[in-house]
């Protein structure tokens, strides 16, 4: 470890000055005048200089999640992704380990692998043949001379770890130790479901025109269900993400009783079995921020399905019952996951540009379940195609609104949107952090003012007043 550590800390040691005075007091100031329980100012969703230090502070510095076990089951095969301007290449190597590396040769730099996905003996370059193996290790290096020392060009790692067969990656030098703590809490949650031995039977890549954290304030919250969503809204309780019990008649509050206590005798009836689902909440007070929870699926009970039932005859695992509800799981920054007896559904957002943002979404099945006989695709699919494509219109319009003069941060709900808030403050905290370390690149942010905001340090923003004046 101390070995990976000291490569990828020659290589990406980000450079201590290139911020100008005003630019750093700009976004400082940005961060202080944010009112607790309301939306971020109009720059931290429209800036491009915003945006390149979210790239570098949130995304550089902390587990990234990116992909599943299950696509990379063999040595020598891999999976590409995009964060920013740095390409990674995950693959298995023939110890069948995870590793993951900076996906530029070491000769003059070419991208090494183009594919998103594929499979390698090992990993050659088009452009002068230099070859490495598994291991990251050069092994071909024609007409370098005698005194060339293959040893000192080996592939740049990029630390990877695996939680229960989730995937996740950190550009940092010194990645954040904290996610043992989330793999030791989430691996007996996530277990019983053995994503290991499951396989990929979907995958849906969707661009949302927005900001990726409005990607993700949309995701914390279910306020805007009930209104946009049909199809996810059938298999979820309508109580199941907070409700305002001063607003609610006599029925209404009935119901909501009854769906609490469902809650309760489920989780117990659930625990007693050996699978765990009480709520466990670290999604701000960890740099690996992350939370989890199984709740109940109406009627029947089974999947996040149009007629909740189970989308696969084969559950997975050991698993028997299946109306074991679904376990959500929240990570910060960028993922959420749904954990059923029948199937499992994970989702990635990854940033292209301060207004464009990749959700990726995967359906996993039992490595054995046979397609057209033990699960149809349509109806795996159809209740989260359905949701990302309302989703991705709802981020869409939000941040058309974050464009215009008249924008301003709102109030959040405090019995709907608490997630949000929680997302809000972990993402300023660790921006906060990172500019009290220094560690921002030459040249990620533009000296003057913010652009897309046009914020000098202590200046108005969005077009309404400053935190102060919305107490």
């Amino acid at each position: 470890m101390a070995g990976l550590k000291r490569e990828i800390g020659d290589m990406t040691t980000l450079g201590q000055t290139g911020l100008t005075g005003d630019t750093v007091a700009a976004l400082r100031s940005l961060i202080a005048r944010r009112q607790p329980g309301y939306s971020l100012d109009a720059p931290f969703y429209t800036s491009p200089e915003i945006f390149q230090a979210d790239m570098e502070l949130i995304f550089g510095r902390t587990w990234i999640y990116v992909c599943v076990e299950p696509e990379v089951p063999e040595p020598g095969d891999y999976v590409t992704v995009s964060l920013g301007r740095n390409s990674i290449v995950i693959l298995r190597d023939d110890d069948m380990g995870l590793r993951a590396y900076h996906n530029v040769c070491r000769h003059r730099g070419a991208k090494l692998v183009h594919e998103e996905s594929g499979a390698v003996g090992n990993i050659v370059c088009r452009y002068h043949q230099w070859t490495y193996n598994l291991d990251g290790r050069l092994i071909y290096a024609e007409h370098m001379g005698a005194d060339f020392d293959t040893s000192c060009f080996g592939l740049k790692p990029v630390h990877v770890r695996s939680v229960a067969g989730l995937v996740f990656i950190c550009l940092a030098a010194e990645p954040p130790a904290d996610i043992d703590a989330m793999a030791a809490a989430m691996t007996p949650y996530l277990a019983p479901h053995d994503l290991r031995n499951c396989k990929v039977a979907a995958t849906a890549d969707l661009i949302e025109r927005g900001n990726w954290k409005l990607t993700m304030e949309n995701n914390r919250e279910c306020y805007h269900c009930s209104g946009n969503h049909p199809e996810l809204t059938i298999p979820l309780f309508a109580y199941g993400f907070g409700f305002a019990p001063g607003q609610m008649d006599e029925t209404e509050l009935q119901q909501a009783a009854r769906y609490e206590d469902l809650v309760v005798s489920s989780t117990a009836r659930w625990e007693s079995c050996g699978i765990p689902s009480a709520e466990v909440d670290h999604l701000d007070d960890r740099i690996t921020g992350f939370r989890t929870q199984r709740l109940p699926i109406d009627q029947t009970g089974e999947s996040q399905t149009l007629d909740t039932r189970v989308a696969s005859k084969k559950l997975l695992g050991g698993l028997t019952d299946s109306k074991l509800g679904g376990l959500s799981f929240w990570t910060q920054p960028n993922s959420w996951h749904h954990f059923m007896s029948d199937h499992i559904v994970t989702f990635t957002a990854i940033p292209i540009d301060a207004e464009n943002t990749l959700v990726r979404t995967k359906w996993l099945v039992h490595k054995d379940a046979r397609e057209g006989i033990d699960y149809d695709v349509e109806n795996l699919t159809s209740v989260w195609n359905a949701t990302n494509a309302q989703d991705a219109a709802l981020v869409e319009m939000a941040q058309a609104g974050a464009r215009t003069p008249a924008y301003e941060p709102g109030p959040y709900s405090p019995y709907t949107e608490m997630l949000v808030e929680k997302f809000q403050k972990w993402y300023l905290d660790r921006l906060s952090a990172g500019l009290a370390s220094g560690g921002l690149a030459s040249g990620d942010l533009a000296s003057g003012d913010l652009a897309s905001g046009g914020l000098a340090a202590g200046g108005p923003a969005s077009g309404g007043p400053a935190a102060g004046g919305r107490a």
